[in-house]
């Protein structure tokens, strides 16, 4: 598998970007091989695929985590349209703690952001009639569903809409503020 790697501004946080191979007929792509994200991602192993389709541009979904003991790591990536994609890094002891980091992934370009346990995710529809999926390391588990408000002060984060233009839940509207948050993620850090 031929895949093209970068950092975010948060290390743990990596844009991946799978080789296409394309002719008259259109494109192929292997967009996800054990052999070849496992050097990338340690022990990860996803379980669990989701799909989530937006109808408007400036759907707003997030900030979501699920916290220990189901923790989960995602690999998010867009089938159709684009998002402006968040990660807010929420482990305690971590060099970056409260920090985002935030990439456009696009279903022409092929991108996908893996976003670690410990953080925080989040996306908003840059198109109408996008449809985004991800993978999971850990089932989902109701009583550990938890998020943060998407629009936090205290967080900064710069998206690509207004408070006015966003559609949102009724959840993601009453999400808690970043500042009464109490993360029950520790950071560990590499080799330790």
């Amino acid at each position: 598998m031929s895949l093209t790697v970068r950092q975010t501004a948060i290390s743990d946080v990596l844009v991946l970007v799978p080789r296409r191979f394309g002719d008259a007929r259109g494109w192929f792509v292997e967009t996800y091989s054990t052999r070849a994200y496992e050097s990338l991602l340690g022990d990860v192993t996803f379980v669990q695929d989701n799909q989530a389709f937006s109808a408007q541009a400036g759907t707003l979904r997030g900030l979501h985590f699920q916290a220990p003991p189901e923790p989960q790591a995602k690999l998010v990536r867009v089938l159709r349209g684009s998002i402006f994609d968040v990660a807010v890094d929420l482990r305690r002891g971590s060099p970056t703690y409260g920090q985002w980091v935030g990439e456009t992934l696009t279903g022409e370009g092929g991108e996908q952001i893996f976003v670690p346990r410990g953080f925080a995710h989040g996306y908003c529809t840059l198109e109408p009639d996008t449809e985004v999926a991800y993978k999971v390391d850990g089932f989902y588990a109701p009583s550990c569903d938890g998020g943060i408000q998407w629009d936090d002060p205290a967080i900064g984060i710069d998206w690509p809409i207004t408070a006015a233009e966003a559609v949102l839940s009724d959840k993601d509207k009453g999400l808690p503020a970043f500042e009464s948050f109490v993360s029950p993620f520790q950071y560990r850090p590499p080799g330790a």
